[in-house]
């Protein structure tokens, strides 16, 4: 049995720890206000800062980037912190656009992490889908983290990434069976693009839950940002019937307070 502390920091950044390690997913510490452009006339304003600044973090031995190009994932202050990080774990394409060396990875691939008097942690990418289909040459590679470490009592911790629910997401829960998910939400959408999504809905997050059956779900990745269009309020209303079990292990993160949970 493990306990792992989650601090949620603001959109998809949030710091894990446990057994002596700090890992630290997708950092965003740019301050509100700045409009961010995502490629072929996308782009998205920032409304809500980070609920602790880069400068009072503890010393990171891991970032894990599930992708480099957009600035709600990885923003200025976000790289100004990477060459501190012990190691850097993102997409395989995503290696050449960042300052210093990286571990690439594209989707089930592993890598693991060690260090001396601390637990050996396998990180698998798993499968994205940043958008309808065909949409990676302009939303870039994405990938999710599965980790494992000796002692997890419900199975892996599973950070899904950005993604919309599709297939090989499916068969990925499915096979991973993860106790714990970091579940990015939001159901991301642009004017430009009408009504195609970019991350998941409630919607899709039940059609996810229904093959994993995970403990806990802990979503991140559904404000603070002008294109999430379904906050938390969005997301509790179109759970309100759901049966699956999905609402009953949802556990909401408060911006800036850590969370321990059993994985």
């Amino acid at each position: 049995m493990t306990q792992v502390r989650f601090t949620h920091i603001g959109g998809p950044t949030v710091l894990i720890e446990f057994g002596g390690w700090r890992l630290l997913t997708d950092p965003t510490f740019d301050p509100p206000g700045r409009t961010y452009a995502f490629g072929w006339g996308i782009s998205s304003r920032k409304l809500t800062g980070p609920a602790i600044a880069a400068a009072d973090l503890p010393a990171i031995d891991a970032v894990l980037l599930t992708h480099v190009r957009h600035g709600d994932n990885l923003d200025d202050a976000g790289r100004a912190l990477l060459p501190a990080a012990g190691t850097i774990v993102t997409t395989s394409s995503g290696t050449r656009h960042l300052p210093l060396p990286a571990r690439g990875l594209r989707a089930g691939q592993a890598t693991r992490l060690e260090a001396p008097g601390r637990p050996p942690i396998d990180v698998t990418a798993t499968p994205c889908r940043h958008g309808p289909p065909l949409s990676r040459p302009v939303v870039g590679e994405v990938i999710g983290f599965a980790l494992t470490w000796p002692g997890q009592e419900y199975g892996p911790l599973w950070i899904t990434g950005d993604t919309v629910y599709h297939r090989a997401l499916r068969e990925a829960a499915a096979r991973l069976r993860p106790g714990t998910v970091l579940l990015h939400l939001g159901g991301v959408s642009f004017p430009i693009t009408g009504p195609l999504r970019y991350t998941m809905t409630a919607r899709q997050a039940v059609r996810l839950h229904e093959v994993m059956d995970p403990r806990t779900v802990l979503p991140i990745h559904y404000e603070g940002w002008q294109h999430f269009r379904q906050n938390r309020e969005g997301v509790e209303r179109e759970l309100a019937a759901d049966s699956t079990g999905l609402r009953e292990s949802l556990r909401w993160l408060s911006a800036g307070d850590p969370a321990d949970v059993t994985v």
